[in-house]
């Protein structure tokens, strides 16, 4: 045995850690050294789990809207007397599921729905204001330029618009309807965001049929045309998940 490791073993109180590091040739500092970046590279792993965790969650991130906005236009003709057949423009109200597929982009079921009139004088004579509520519910997307939760994005969806009459004893009428969009959302923390959209709405008509009949009224009018086009501006607010 070496003069350094009789003098170890003639060290009285010494500990066993010190007759390693006095083997090894390591000196006090050295090893409290290692044992400190051992200590930080523990701590941090659980975080950078976590991050990665995130990461992924982000990736994947789900989300539920409320709206509220103001939906405009849309106009037909009335075949029978050829005048102009206006929808007046009303608040809507709407809901969304997204579900998140990757970082971009998201699957959408929407549901949305608006109460209108039709204006006075443009149908049959035999009433005035034809009061109407819309109802949408389509399945669609929507895609994140730089990433879901933030920013800029684009969506629509397809499906169909059920419009029912305010008044009593008319059928109501179910058309296929789609809708394309604008969007931009302000995250406002991990788990909520706000939204703000552009959407128009495309509804497919029965070019010369008669709508909203029932009972002693008749139909009350008879389309001339094969689509409806609204606008609509809202604002949302979103839960993130």
């Amino acid at each position: 045995m070496d003069e350094r490791s009789n003098s170890v073993a003639a060290s009285p109180g010494i500990r066993g850690a010190d007759i390693i590091d006095a083997l090894l040739g390591v000196d006090t500092r050295t090893r409290r050294t290692g044992w400190t970046l051992l200590f930080v590279v523990y701590m941090a792993a659980p975080l950078q789990d976590a991050a990665a965790e995130e990461g992924s969650a982000a990736r994947n991130e789900s989300s539920i809207t409320v709206y509220g906005g103001d939906r405009f236009g849309g106009s037909v003709k009335d075949s029978t007397t050829d005048s102009i057949i206006n929808l007046e423009s009303g608040a809507s109200f709407a809901g969304a599921l997204d579900i998140g597929l990757d970082q971009n982009t998201q699957v959408e079921l929407f549901y949305s729905q608006q109460k209108s009139a039709l204006k006075s004088g443009a149908f049959s004579s035999q009433a005035n204001n034809l009061g109407l509520t819309l109802y949408n519910y389509q399945i669609g997307g929507t895609n994140f330029i730089e990433e879901v939760g933030r920013g800029l994005y684009v969506l629509g969806g397809l499906g169909g618009t059920t419009v029912k009459p305010d008044r009593s004893g008319l059928n109501a009428e179910t058309f296929f309807s789609g809708n394309l969009g604008i969007g931009w959302m302000v995250p406002l923390g991990a788990h909520i965001g706000l939204r703000f959209e552009a959407r128009g709405y495309g509804i497919l008509l029965n070019n010369n049929s008669a709508i909203f009949c029932g009972g002693s009224s008749g139909c009350i009018i008879a389309i001339k045309g094969n689509a409806l086009y609204e606008g609509e501006v809202s604002a949302g607010i979103t839960a993130r998940f």
